[in-house]
């Protein structure tokens, strides 16, 4: 069996999380279920980062010890990842004793190579960004771009990674042909910073007398090694490097590791880098994906427009969140959450554009059929359409095009609702043309299967509704293991369950 390994970036956990925080989380998401659909073997791998002078200083803030703050926040992510109904198969926490020993091991291994050196570090360090900054990344008044606020000036003795030596290792990675960073602006950013003559050999520790949450250099207890390096060692112990053999050769390398625009630098250059000093073979892609603003605005507590998607969720429920967010826009570029927005797109799509196809489509069925899908052969027009949006979904789902994907799928919706008023089957019943009128039904039921079964990694309670709704027994994320296809026509004779709408109007 095919496997599929897809990773999302680890959140500090020094605020609560947030709809930013989600969106990638969701992403991940859509795709693991996707991919099991597909009948492959996937690990999905989502956490928390805990180490560093930003969770330290929260921790300090809040009165409690850092690991105390550590546990309660990482159990708020959990929540918050439950309630949005994420799939994944392990949450990694980077104090666990496990995660210690692959990035000591890692450490280890760059020096064995030669590839770390001690030497002092004199310049501008970001907090927020955890990273060292040069006058030319400032903005016009002196602040990082990305957090607003002004680096502080540090002079400390560090251990540094011998970046240079893997340079052009890097360019010639990052201009194969299997392209591994998307989407290709991204990759041409990172081509431009390698290329950087600035960009040198970077500070892989901290003196512990200005950071003393964090993992410790081997041998060394004055040092405490990187944020960036113990965060990006995730993905190995996520998988079981150095704990458990057999599953880190099954999974490793990642096939996609998903992460924010503003990081890429980190996974596009650091982290294959370092891989390259360990010995250990390098991720298969790093997608570098846009920003969720708030009505137009960047997310930010200052502004008060950070919004909770446990909120969200138990007020609209998990799918609708799910649906907007990877309806509305582009997934490579920005895009905006917007409450009038959010509920008209939901409403318009899901409850009336799906929901009525779905809930007329039943009544005529036990109108007219005894509440059987009826004997009939499909309509080759529709099972045309159906088929070449099956080819289209797969094709933009394997460039992570979820709008495009999302919107062919209500391509289909919209075809089969024209074609259902069309034929008007309700008249062909009283006119006695009982065989014109099950076609009709048994066409649009085909393609309300196959809707459930593209819709699933987007809305899984949804589509599971659908699912069932129309006769199916047994959990549609089993179809994948179970060897069934897309192409496999609704069986004559199922009995349909109508249990009302799939998803009810939001009334404002």
């Amino acid at each position: 069996m095919d496997k599929y390994y897809v990773t999302t970036a680890i959140d500090y956990v020094n605020a609560s999380p947030h709809i930013g925080h989600a969106y990638e989380k969701i992403a991940a998401d859509i795709l693991a279920r996707y991919n099991r659909l597909k009948g492959k073997d996937v690990f999905f791998l989502t956490g928390v980062d805990e180490h560093g002078s930003k969770v330290e200083k929260a921790a300090r803030e809040a009165g409690l010890a850092p690991q105390q703050f550590c546990d309660e926040m990482a159990a708020r992510f959990q929540q918050s990842w439950q309630k949005l109904n994420l799939s994944y198969n392990r949450f990694i926490r980077t104090t666990e004793d496990v995660h210690t020993r692959v990035v000591q091991e890692l450490f280890k291994r760059f020096q064995g190579n030669g590839d770390v050196y001690k030497g002092t570090y004199t310049g501008l360090y970001c907090e927020g960004c955890e990273d060292f900054l040069r006058e030319r990344d400032l903005d016009g008044q002196g602040n990082c771009p990305n957090h607003r606020k002004p680096p502080r000036q540090t002079r400390e003795d560090n251990y540094f990674f011998r970046l240079t030596k893997y340079k052009s290792r890097l360019r010639e990675w990052l201009t194969s042909e299997d392209a591994p960073v998307m989407p290709e602006g991204r990759r041409k950013e990172v081509l431009n910073q390698l290329d950087d003559e600035e960009l040198g050999d970077f500070s892989v520790s901290r003196s512990r007398q200005s950071l003393t949450w964090g993992i410790p250099v081997p041998g060394e207890q004055d040092q405490v090694i990187y944020v960036w390096i113990d965060a990006l060692s995730n993905y190995l112990t996520g998988v079981g490097f150095l704990a458990d053999q057999a599953a880190a050769e099954r999974y490793w390398p990642a096939d996609l590791h998903l992460i924010g625009k503003d990081i890429t630098k980190f996974h596009a250059i650091y982290w294959p880098a370092m891989l390259m000093s360990a010995g250990v073979p390098l991720p298969r892609r790093i997608f570098g994906h846009g920003f969720i603003t708030v009505e137009g605005q960047k997310i930010s507590k200052s502004l008060g427009n950070v919004i909770d998607p446990n909120a969200l969720a138990e007020q609209y429920g998990p799918d609708a969140v799910r649906f907007f967010l990877f309806a509305a826009t582009p997934f490579d570029q920005d895009g905006d959450f917007s409450k009038k927005d959010f509920i008209a797109k939901v409403n318009a799509e899901l409850a009336n554009n799906l929901g009525n196809l779905l809930n007329r489509t039943l009544a005529l069925v036990e109108k007219n059929c005894d509440g059987r899908v009826p004997a009939a052969e499909m309509n080759l027009d529709l099972r045309e359409e159906a088929n070449e949006v099956h080819v289209a979904v797969d094709k933009y789902m394997e460039k992570l095009e979820f709008a495009r994907a999302i919107e062919a799928i209500f391509a289909l919706v919209d075809q089969a609702n024209k074609y259902l008023n069309d034929e008007k089957p309700w008249a062909l019943f009283k006119e006695s043309k009982s065989d014109a009128g099950k076609q009709v039904l048994y066409s649009v039921l085909d393609v309300l299967r196959r809707v459930a079964l593209h819709l699933y990694p987007f809305t899984p309670s949804l589509a599971s509704d659908i699912w069932y709704q129309i006769g199916y027994d047994g959990r549609l994320e089993e179809l994948g293991a179970n060897g069934q296809g897309f192409w496999e026509l609704i069986p004559a004779g199922q009995a349909i369950r109508n249990r009302g709408p799939i998803f009810k109007r939001i009334e404002e």
